[in-house]
C-alpha cells in the first residue's frame, strides 16, 4: 500500500482574512477526516513574503494539526531552519514532540530565495554555515545536558519525547547538504528523485562511520485532485493549479533548485499533458498504471486557493471510493 499524504501549504491569491480563515480552519478539518480514515501524513511547508498567502509558518500550523488529530504523523517538508534562532527552535520542537507523542517530522533544509534570508535579516551567503550551526545546537540541545553555544553555556529543557531526539531529516538538492546529512548522522531527504545523491550520501556515511538512510520522492511524483469529471474539473479548476504550478517554477530559477514537482507548463492545458498536477477519478487513481500504483500518493485539496467545497468533494472521493480499496 503507498504511503498516502494530505498536502497543504494554504495558497490564496484572492483571499481576505476572513476567508483566508475559513480556510485554514477547513484544513484542520481536513486533517481530522484524514486521520480517521487512516491518511498517514499531513505535509506542509515554508515560504516568506508570498502575495498569495504561502504557509509562513509551519510549525505553528503542525501544533494546530497535531492538536486536532490522534494518530496522523504531520511532516513539515521543509523548514527553513537558517531562519530561525537555533535555541528557540530547539525548544519549540522538543515541545511539539512532546505534545504529540512524535509524530512530527521536520525535514531540515536551507530554502533558496535570497529574499527570504534577507527579511529576516540573514545572510544568504553564510547559509550553509548558519545550517550547520542550526542543526548542530539542535542535536546538542535535546540531550537536555548543558553545552557552549555561541561564547556560553547554556541548556535546553524539558528534553524531548522521542530518543535520542526528535525525527530530524536534512533536505537538499546538492552534494554539501548530503555530507552535511552523513557527517551529523542525519537521515537526508533529496528535493527530488535523485538515485546519484542517494549514493553520493551513502558512501559519505561509510566515510565518516555513521549509521544514515535517505528517503525520497519517487520518479514521476504527482500532486493529485480527485474528480468524478477530470475534464469539468480542469476546465473550472485548472487555473487554481496553474497559479500554484507558475508560483513554484518562478522562485526555482537558481542552480540549487531542484523538485519533485517543478512544473514548465505555460498554460492549462500545458499542465494537464505534463502529468506534475493530475486530476483523476478514484477509478484512475487506483487503476494498476495509476497513481495508487507508485509509491506514495499526494492529494492537494486546496491546491492554489482552490475553493473549500471542492477540495472537500476531492478528500471524500478519496476517504470513500479510494482508502478503502487500498486498505482492502
Amino acid at each position: 500500500m503507498p504511503v498516502t499524504v494530505l498536502r497543504f501549504n494554504l495558497v490564496d491569491p484572492a483571499a481576505t482574512p476572513e476567508s483566508l480563515s475559513h480556510r485554514y480552519r477547513s484544513a484542520l478539518e481536513m486533517a481530522a477526516y484524514a486521520d480517521d480514515r487512516g491518511v498517514s501524513t499531513v505535509q506542509t511547508e515554508e515560504h516568506h513574503g508570498a502575495g498569495n498567502g504561502w504557509l509562513p509558518s509551519p510549525l505553528v500550523f503542525a501544533g494546530a494539526v497535531l492538536g486536532a488529530t490522534r494518530r496522523i504523523t504531520v511532516t513539515v517538508s521543509a523548514l527553513i531552519a537558517p531562519l530561525y534562532d537555533p535555541l528557540r527552535l530547539a525548544e519549540d520542537l522538543a515541545v511539539l514532540d512532546l505534545a504529540s507523542g512524535g509524530r512530527l517530522v521536520t525535514v531540515a533544509g536551507l530554502g533558496y530565495r535570497p529574499e527570504e534570508y534577507a527579511a529576516h535579516g540573514r545572510d544568504w551567503q553564510r547559509r550553509g554555515r548558519l545550517q550547520d550551526e542550526a542543526l548542530e545546537t539542535l542535536l546538542k540541545a535535546w540531550t537536555g545536558e548543558p553545552f557552549d553555544h555561541r561564547g556560553r553555556t547554556v541548556r535546553v529543557m524539558p528534553r524531548p519525547f522521542t530518543r535520542p531526539h526528535p525525527p530530524l531529516l536534512v533536505g537538499g538538492g546538492s552534494r554539501p547538504a548530503a555530507r552535511r546529512a552523513a557527517r551529523l548522522g542525519l537521515p537526508f531527504f533529496p528535493s527530488a528523485h535523485l538515485p546519484e545523491l542517494e549514493a553520493y550520501y551513502l558512501a559519505r556515511c561509510r566515510e565518516y562511520g555513521t549509521a544514515g538512510w535517505c528517503t525520497m520522492p519517487s520518479a514521476g511524483t504527482s500532486l493529485l485532485h480527485l474528480s468524478e469529471d477530470p475534464d469539468r474539473a480542469w476546465a473550472l479548476y485548472g487555473e487554481h493549479l496553474l497559479h500554484e504550478a507558475r508560483t513554484y517554477a518562478s522562485w526555482q530559477t537558481g542552480p540549487g533548485a531542484r523538485s519533485a514537482v517543478r512544473s514548465r507548463a505555460a498554460d492549462v492545458a500545458e499542465l494537464r499533458r505534463e502529468g506534475v498536477y493530475r486530476i483523476v477519478t478514484p477509478e484512475e487513481c487506483l487503476a494498476p498504471s495509476g497513481p495508487a500504483g507508485g509509491d506514495t500518493l499526494v492529494l492537494h485539496p486546496l491546491c492554489g486557493g482552490l475553493p473549500v467545497d471542492e477540495g472537500w468533494r476531492s478528500l471524500h472521493l478519496f476517504g470513500e471510493q479510494v482508502l478503502p480499496r487500498l486498505n482492502g
